[in-house]
């Protein structure tokens, strides 16, 4: 008995020093932005990492362009930023399943 007792908390012990899985938004958060030919595409984040900054650029854009049009389809809040890196003071909060129009623009995006 003493033996199982004792393996049982060296059990619950590691179970305690093994770091979790990182939490990540489920679900897909999209946005428009304009390649370098000129096209508007779509871009997306599956399952987008939470707590993390993301910016947000599509293949063959111009760099440091914003997108537009986002549309949270995640279970979290997504809250979107014009400058890149998630910094500066104009952002705008998206709760999940929402979206905006093309006239919120954003570089970054942050999921709580």
């Amino acid at each position: 008995m003493r033996h199982r007792l004792a393996a049982a908390a060296a059990g619950a012990l590691l179970l305690l020093a093994v770091p979790g899985s990182a939490s990540a938004a489920s679900g897909q958060f999209r946005y428009t932005y304009t390649t370098s030919d000129g096209y508007e595409a779509i871009g997306f984040l599956n399952n987008p990492p939470s707590g993390q900054c993301v910016n947000v650029q599509g293949p063959g854009s111009t760099p440091g362009s914003a997108a537009h049009s986002p549309r949270n389809l995640t279970d979290s809040t997504a809250t979107v930023f014009l400058a890149p890196d998630c910094q500066g003071d104009v952002f705008y909060t998206l709760p999940p399943g929402a979206g905006a129009s093309a006239r919120l623009l954003l570089r970054s995006v942050v999921f709580s």
